[in-house]
Order: C-alpha cells, then sequence, then structure tokens
C-alpha cells in the first residue's frame, strides 16, 4: 500500500503560481508512474498530468499544456506539480495518484492521495 500525501495548495490570484507536492511513502514501487488530477464543485474528476517512473514520459491534458509542468524527485519519492499563468477555473481539489501501469484514466492507478484545495480567483 503506497500513502500519498499532497501539499502546497491555496488561494492566488489568476495569472498567479503554485507548486503542489506529493510524497509517496510505503510499498511505493520503484517504478510507478504518478500523477495528478482535479475534480472541480459539481464537475467529474479530470486527469491532470503524469509522469513515468524515470520521468522519460510525461502527459499533459490540453487544458493545462504550456501552463502546468508536472516532475518527480525519485530519490525522494515526491512528485511536483508547478502551475503557472493560473486561472479561476483551474479551481478544484487536486490528487495525487500512483501507480504501476499509470494512464489518463482514474481507475489505472492503485493509490491516491487526500487531496488539496487549489482556488484561483479572478
Amino acid at each position: 500500500q503506497v500513502h500519498l500525501v499532497e501539499s502546497g495548495g491555496g488561494l492566488v490570484q489568476a495569472g498567479g503560481s503554485l507548486r503542489l507536492s506529493c510524497a509517496a511513502s510505503g510499498r511505493t514501487g520503484s517504478r510507478s508512474t504518478m500523477g495528478w488530477f482535479r475534480q472541480a464543485p459539481a464537475k467529474e474528476r479530470e486527469f491532470v498530468a503524469r509522469i513515468t517512473w524515470n520521468s522519460a514520459y510525461t502527459e499533459y491534458a490540453d487544458s493545462v499544456k504550456g501552463r502546468f509542468t508536472i516532475s518527480r524527485d525519485s530519490a525522494k519519492n515526491t512528485v511536483y506539480l508547478q502551475m503557472d499563468s493560473l486561472k479561476p477555473e483551474d479551481t478544484a481539489i487536486y490528487y495525487c495518484v500512483a501507480g504501476p501501469v499509470g494512464g489518463s484514466r482514474w481507475s489505472t492507478y492503485e493509490s491516491w492521495g487526500q487531496g488539496t484545495q487549489v482556488t484561483v480567483s479572478s
């Protein structure tokens, strides 16, 4: 079982930046794909970004491409999501996920965190 803890959420004005962190512990698995999903009020949960175990491959949702950057520090078992040029529509709870396969669907992940709130004011 992998335990994931997100941090770094908060309130920011439109155009600002935030960096989310997700620390993994437990049976992390050296080759887990890690990623981020988000869920806004009254909306379905959606894929944001993912990164493979060796950082060789990243994938982003079209809505965040060019503004968000995912990275990981394998030595620290931590994944980051740098969010720039934030928009009010980025307001959501952001969830960190991990899994041996890991794609753009929530069901492809085995572990997820409790979520961190990101609020972007206009």
